[in-house]
C-alpha cells in the first residue's frame, strides 16, 4: 500500500504552545487518500474536530461517519485511523496534547518530496514521533 502526504496546515505546532498542544487543520480529498494506516500512541491525545463533510474515524475494530461539529478524542493505547470515504473534500483541526505532532507532518512532507512513501515508511517515520502503525 502506497501512502499520501495529506495536505495540512499547522495552526498550532508544538514549539509554540510550549509543548502544551499542537493543532493541524487537515485537507482530505475524497476517496480515501492520504489517511493514516490504523495506529496507536503510548502518550497523545489525538481528537479530531470536523469542520466541513463527514469524516470516517476507525475506532477499533468500528467505523463511524462524523459530520461537521462532531468531536472526537482518542486517549492514549486506543487503535484509530482517518478517512474521506465521501464525494466531497472533508476538513479537519486536528488537535495533540501534548504538542509536537506537527514534527511528524514536516518529517512526511520532507520524505515524500523525494520518492513515494510506502505505508511500512509511514510507520518507520512515525514511530520517532510516538506513533505505532497496527499492522493488519
Amino acid at each position: 500500500m502506497i501512502a499520501t502526504v495529506i495536505p495540512s496546515l499547522v495552526l498550532a505546532s508544538g514549539e509554540a504552545t510550549g509543548g502544551a498542544f499542537s493543532v493541524v487543520e487537515h485537507r482530505l480529498a475524497p476517496g480515501g487518500a492520504g489517511s493514516p494506516p490504523p495506529h496507536r500512541h503510548k502518550q497523545l491525545c489525538d481528537a479530531f474536530y470536523i469542520l466541513e463533510g463527514t469524516l470516517t474515524l476507525r475506532i477499533g475494530d468500528r467505523l463511524v461517519s462524523a459530520g461537521a461539529g462532531a468531536f472526537a478524542c482518542f486517549s492514549p493505547g486506543v487503535v484509530h485511523s482517518f478517512a474521506n470515504h465521501s464525494n466531497k473534500e472533508v476538513r479537519v483541526l486536528n488537535i495533540n496534547a501534548p504538542g509536537g505532532w506537527d514534527r511528524v507532518l514536516r518529517a512526511l512532507a520532507t520524505a515524500s518530496l523525494a520518492e513515494t512513501v510506502t505505508s511500512q515508511e509511514v510507520g518507520e517515520i512515525s514511530s520517532n514521533f510516538d506513533m505505532e502503525v497496527i499492522a493488519e
